[in-house]
């Protein structure tokens, strides 16, 4: 079984995904590499899962079929650093942590922010996830310059800068980003770089929830939107709501020059919901905190008011951009099955009422509905079938079964 000159070794307990061990561990140390493992098991027809840093393999199903575990640690460089162009390409398994500080030595960034520590490069892009500053300055999408995939079959295609082989009529680095490694693997991507800030300030405040006065979540979204809209040019606008319950703290962060008279413009808006400006980030800023049931909330900014009641009293923390209409549902005290399945279809409900979507990204539960109602599954069903006809990557751990 899977005959090539790659490594390959015996799983172990790490190598599980949602309970279920692969048969085999590949690491590859070049594209080219990849490329033969994937010919090896379009052979053999053997299902493979990408992994990265791991650190969000729990999220979505289990695998229909699991043969082979693509282990891309090994493919941890940076391949090239245009510092004048403020352009880098990076492999897929660098971490985001390790990218971040090779930037910096040359006073730039890559303005993603990463939940997770040990997040890879190909993971982010594989499950789209965006951080606080997305509000100014886009997702990992408009970011993203250039990519190279390596395809089910083997096929090498890039797309974006430094076109080699393109896959025609296909925005490759708009497609398999947030694909959930279910179309093939990324194996390096280009992303536009920005200079780092100068300074940095976030203002916090808090304010009262729904239930608690009768101008409170209208306070809250009107409060977002005029931060949002202000000539101070906040890079971000955060909410994080405990358990649904108590105090909503909502952070700002002001980035550049004159950040600190900025920040003070900003706290002024404040009024008595001002608790301090600070020069260090609050705590668990931009991060996800628990993801053993994971829920996110895409919505309108002005149906903020409508999040807000939805998920008032549900259990769930709510926390996220306030400005960007999306955000993270986490729940802290897990009740058991039955109850967590009735809570997330109640707030789906509420919440699609609202014109909002809730996908539910983590879950250990099979009763969960992780996505709901997907109007373009029929789309998404010729994209697979398309790029990965034998349904050998991934298979099953997307929308729809795909």
């Amino acid at each position: 079984m899977l005959e090539t000159g790659v490594t390959v070794r015996d799983p172990g307990p790490d190598d599980a995904v949602l309970g279920m061990l692969p048969r085999r561990v590949a690491l590859p140390e070049s594209v080219e590499e990849v490329a033969e493992v994937l010919r090896a098991c379009a052979r053999d027809d053997l299902a493979v899962v990408p992994v990265g840093g791991g650190t969000k393999l729990h999220w979505g199903p289990p695998p229909e079929r699991f043969d082979v575990l693509l282990d891309l640690c090994c493919l941890n460089r940076v391949v090239e650093h245009a510092a004048g162009d403020l352009v880098v390409r990076a492999q897929a398994g660098v971490t985001m942590g390790a990218l971040a500080g090779a930037l910096a030595a040359e006073g730039q960034e890559l303005a993603l922010d990463a939940p997770f520590p040990d997040a890879t490069v190909g993971g982010t892009l594989a499950t789209a996830v965006a951080g606080p500053r997305a509000f100014r300055y886009g997702t990992a999408r408009d970011l993203l310059i250039g990519v190279t995939v390596v395809l089910a079959d083997g096929t090498v295609a890039r797309s974006g800068g430094k076109v080699v082989k393109n896959v025609a009529g296909y925005d490759l680095g708009k497609l398999f980003t947030g694909s959930h490694g279910t179309l093939g693997v990324i194996a390096e991507a280009a992303f536009r770089l920005h200079p780092l800030p100068a300074d940095r300030r976030w203002i916090v405040a808090v304010a009262d929830p729904p239930g608690m006065a009768e101008r409170g979540p209208c306070r809250v979204r009107e409060l977002a939107a005029t931060l949002a809209a202000s000539q101070a040019e906040p890079s971000a606008v955060e909410l994080d709501w405990p358990h649904g319950q108590g105090p909503i703290w909502m952070s700002v962060l002001v980035e550049g020059a004159a950040a600190a008279q900025r920040a003070e413009a900003l706290a002024a808006l404040m009024g008595d919901a001002l608790r301090s400006v600070r020069e260090e980030p609050p705590p668990q800023w931009g991060a996800i905190v628990r993801d053993e049931v994971l829920a996110e909330v895409r919505f309108r900014p002005s149906r903020l008011t409508g999040v807000l009641d939805a998920v008032h009293y549900s259990g769930f923390s709510l926390r996220g951009s306030a400005v960007s209409g999306r955000m993270w549902l986490e729940l802290w005290d897990d009740p058991g099955e039955d109850k967590t399945v009735t809570a997330l279809r109640g707030l789906r409900e509420r919440l699609t009422a609202l014109g909002a979507r809730m996908t539910v990204l983590a879950t250990p539960y099979e009763g969960v509905d992780r996505w709901g109602e997907v109007s373009s599954l029929p789309l998404m069903r010729r994209v697979k079938e398309r790029f990965d006809p034998g349904r050998r990557m991934s298979p099953g751990r997307f929308a729809g079964g795909l």
